[in-house]
């Protein structure tokens, strides 16, 4: 009797409840909440460590900045073979970049890139500045644009060592800072508007960015070979490696307009760099942008306060073929002492910048169409400005005449711009 008392004193188990299907819900969103902000958290630590060890200039501090929410961001390109701190470059890595020693190019800014991105979303506008434009330089009178740079470094370096400084790291961080101030205002004053941010690029850079992108799309007109930068390409669109990316941008002999045909090189290869940032997925895939980031370390110098991130994810919009580029006019080619020079009319291209990025304009302005822009103003010297947007837009090109037969088939640059 005791026993069926035991047995029967204590109620039946009831059934185990199922969680309710909006109990789980909630559990995995806190969960994936909770995910993403830790990661949010750490790619953010990670980015700032990172970028913290980009090179970092003051040369824009208290420099006037454009209006409507616009951007303009000068791009240059040094023709140097050291590093940041002024050190040359290891023999492996120059015999790579098939460039020569540490004493050929010195501190020229060959390439001067004025890329414009409106407020408004509208399309962005790439400038080139044709490295041998003879132009007012503040202090040093008229001489190469792209020789701003090598000169203010020059003169404060001597300035500095007249006062006793020896450190030669001093002297070179001093110098540079001298150098991209001078080049930035010769800029400005020539085009006549605000330079809001700035990246400095040496030449082993165009080697690294192809390498971390795993190569960089091209397009050709024809196959080109040059012993003295190294080029050797086929026809026909193409991805280039580190080594081919340096001799594609350095390629001026063998081409039929020489440096002009070479700043057409620049303009293809940062249409391709920014196509293929976006195939590849780097803006959304963190892995991806650290390692670009990592690379850019190296070679980078950029204005103190840029928010790289925040231009990142606006750059991800420009990599679509957003963005038209063209080379700005030039009157006729002509001597200073000694050296070759370009002949260009100031007034006649701050008229045409304030033409296509003045206020209203992106509304107004439309893309060019193939075969015009400002190359094809009066006055200008036949093949002295080339204008790479219309390519850029459809990636096709015509090659040259294949004779009686007519002009060959046109090659398909695959959104990319084919160039000589």
């Amino acid at each position: 009797m005791s026993a069926h008392r035991r047995k029967t004193s204590h109620p039946a188990r009831r059934p185990r409840r199922r969680p309710r299907p909006r109990r789980i819900a909630r559990t995995l969103l806190v969960a994936v909440c909770a995910l993403a902000v830790t990661a949010a958290a750490g790619a953010w630590y990670v980015y700032r460590d990172l970028a913290a060890g980009i090179g970092s200039s003051r040369a824009l501090e208290g420099a006037e900045k454009s209006e409507h929410g616009d951007t303009n961001v000068l791009l240059m390109g040094l023709d140097s073979r050291r590093d940041q701190n002024g050190e040359e470059l290891p023999a492996e890595v120059l015999d790579e970049l098939h460039a020569g020693g540490s004493d050929i190019g010195g501190y020229n800014a060959n390439t001067l890139i004025l890329l414009h991105v409106p407020g408004d979303g509208s399309r962005a506008k790439a400038f080139s500045v044709p490295r041998d434009d003879f132009v007012d330089i503040p202090g040093q009178g008229k001489d190469k644009i792209k020789k701003a740079y090598g000169l203010a470094k020059a003169k404060e370096e001597d300035r500095l060592s007249g006062q006793g400084v020896k450190d030669r790291r001093q002297l070179e961080r001093e110098g540079r800072e001298a150098g991209r101030k001078a080049q930035i205002e010769t800029v400005r004053n020539f085009l006549g508007v605000p330079i809001d941010h700035f990246a400095e690029l040496n030449l082993a850079g165009f080697h690294h960015l192809a390498e971390a992108l795993g190569g960089v799309p091209v397009c050709l007109k024809r196959p080109a070979r040059d012993t003295y930068s190294g080029a050797d390409f086929p026809a026909g669109r193409q991805s280039l490696n580190g080594r081919q990316s340096l001799a594609f941008v350095r390629q001026r002999h063998g081409l039929e307009r020489g440096d002009l045909d070479r700043t057409k090189r620049q303009q293809a290869f940062l249409a391709g760099a920014t196509q293929k940032l976006n195939s590849a997925g780097t803006f959304t895939d963190p892995v991806k942008l650290m390692k670009l980031i990592e690379a850019a370390k190296q070679d980078v110098v950029t204005d103190a306060g840029w928010d790289l991130l925040s231009f990142v994810r606006q750059a991800k919009n420009l990599s679509g073929g957003k963005v038209s580029f063209t080379t700005l006019p030039v009157e006729r080619f002509g001597r200073n002492h000694g050296e070759d020079i370009n002949v260009v009319d100031d007034m006649k291209i701050k008229r045409l910048i304030a033409e296509q990025i003045g206020p209203g304009a992106s509304a107004s302005a439309s893309a060019p169409s193939p075969g015009a822009g400002p190359s094809d103003a009066p006055g200008t010297s036949p093949g002295a400005s080339a204008e790479a947007s219309a390519g850029a837009s459809s990636g096709t090109a015509s090659t040259p005449s294949a004779g009686a037969g007519g002009p060959a088939p046109a090659i398909d640059g695959g959104g990319v711009p084919c160039v000589d």
